[in-house]
């Protein structure tokens, strides 16, 4: 197989990339994504996994297997991005306290030798239990989720902010092993 690219500095998503075994390289998009607060579609997303593709694919010149991605929370058909400051994270977790929400992945995997991409996204839904307001505030102080679209990190919250999970965990925490390694299979 060609070297792969990981087009993100998220920890989480270069944790799980490697956690399936491959060897990656780690080079940051040059692409500002600004899809907060706008209204949900699956082509939006998999635009901006398919542009981060592109700003890191433009300055590679090895053959290579080039891998991005998108996550973002929804909540009533509209994107939660990465809030700026306590004040939108507060107001982010507010809205999704005691209710369900979808989070989508989008991945995009380019191979520079043939030229074939493909463009897939996985969904789950996490449903939150009602939290008391200090309870949320606390974890904004705690963990200052600002690199995290939602507001938060599912794997850092407690048990108790978790009612259930609906679909695949690794996809809520930033990249869809699963999906990312049928992906990798098909594109050689």
């Amino acid at each position: 197989m060609s070297k792969i690219i990981l087009g993100s500095t998220s920890p989480r998503r270069i944790e799980l990339i490697k956690k399936l075994g491959y060897e990656v390289e780690i080079v940051p998009p040059d692409y500002n994504e600004n899809i907060i607060n706008k209204t949900f579609s699956y082509e939006l997303i998999e635009q901006t996994a398919e542009n981060k593709n592109i700003s890191v694919r433009k300055d590679c010149k090895i053959p290579a297997i080039i891998v991005s991605a998108d996550t973002v929370v929804v909540y009533n058909d509209t994107i939660l991005g990465k809030p700026k400051n306590f004040e939108e994270a507060y107001k982010m977790l507010s809205a999704l306290n005691g209710n369900t929400h979808k989070v989508v992945t989008s991945v995009c995997v380019y191979n520079m030798e043939n030229g074939k991409k493909i463009i897939k996204s996985e969904t789950s839904e996490v449903t939150f239990n009602k939290m008391p307001d200090e309870t949320v505030k606390n974890y904004i102080n705690k963990f200052k989720p600002y690199d995290k679209a939602g507001s938060y990190g599912i794997q850092e919250l407690e048990e108790n902010f978790i009612k259930e999970i609906k679909g695949d965990y690794d996809n809520i925490v930033g990249l869809p092993c699963n999906t990312l390694k049928s992906m990798l299979k098909d594109i050689i």
